[in-house]
C-alpha cells in the first residue's frame, strides 16, 4: 500500500499516476493517462465510500448498479454523468480501485418510482435483503449508477474527516465524456 496520505487536492493532481498504477494492466488506460489533466478534463471525478459487503460485490462483479438514496438533494444526485470516473474507497480504509460510469438514472421518490426501482434494479443493486429497503424508506431522492468494469489499483490512503459517503472531486464539463474508454 502507498504510505502517502492524500487529500482531495493531492488526489486530483496525481490522478493520472494513480490510474496508471493500477494492478490490472490489461485495460486500455494508457491513452486515458495522457488525457487526464484535472485542469482540462471534461469528465467528472468522484470519490465514493463503500461499506462491506457492497464494495466486495462491486469488485466481484455481482453488483452492477450503485444506488444512493437521500432525503435532500446531495451528491451524487444530478452531479454524476455517463463517462465520469468513480474512485472506490473502503469505509475507514483506502481507495482500492476505480470504475467508469456507463449510465445514470435520477429519481424523485414516490410509490410509483419506488416500485420501478425495485422491479428493474433490485438484482443489479444486489439488494435482496429486506433491511436494505427498510433503511431507505424515508428517502426522497435516488441516484442509480450503472457501473463499468472494476479496475483495482495499489491501495491509497485518503484523508477524509467528514461523514459524507460521496464527494465530487471535479465536476464534469458538459461537452465531452470518456465513453470510448468504458
Amino acid at each position: 500500500m502507498n504510505k502517502q496520505v492524500y487529500d482531495s487536492e493531492l488526489l486530483l493532481s496525481n490522478i493520472s499516476e494513480i490510474i496508471d498504477n493500477r494492478n490490472d494492466k490489461e485495460t486500455r488506460y494508457n491513452e486515458l493517462n495522457i488525457k487526464i489533466n484535472t485542469q482540462s478534463a471534461r469528465f467528472g471525478i468522484h470519490l465514493a465510500i463503500f461499506v462491506e459487503p457492497y464494495l466486495r460485490f462491486i469488485i466481484e462483479g455481482k453488483k452492477t448498479v450503485e444506488s444512493r438514496f437521500s432525503i435532500n438533494r446531495i451528491a451524487p444526485y444530478k452531479k454524476i454523468f455517463p463517462g465520469d470516473l468513480i474512485l472506490l474507497k473502503k469505509s475507514s480504509g483506502p481507495i482500492v480501485g476505480f470504475i467508469f460510469v456507463k449510465d445514470v438514472w435520477f429519481y424523485q421518490l414516490n410509490p410509483s418510482t419506488w416500485s420501478d426501482i425495485k422491479k428493474n434494479f433490485e438484482s443489479a443493486i444486489h439488494a435482496q435483503d429486506p433491511q436494505f429497503w427498510e433503511s431507505r424508506k424515508h428517502a426522497t431522492y435516488a441516484t442509480l449508477i450503472k457501473l463499468g468494469k472494476f479496475n483495482p489499483i495499489t491501495p491509497i490512503n485518503f484523508q477524509k474527516r467528514d461523514r459524507r459517503g460521496w464527494i465530487v472531486l471535479k465536476s464534469k464539463e458538459k461537452y465531452k465524456d470518456l465513453s470510448d474508454f468504458i
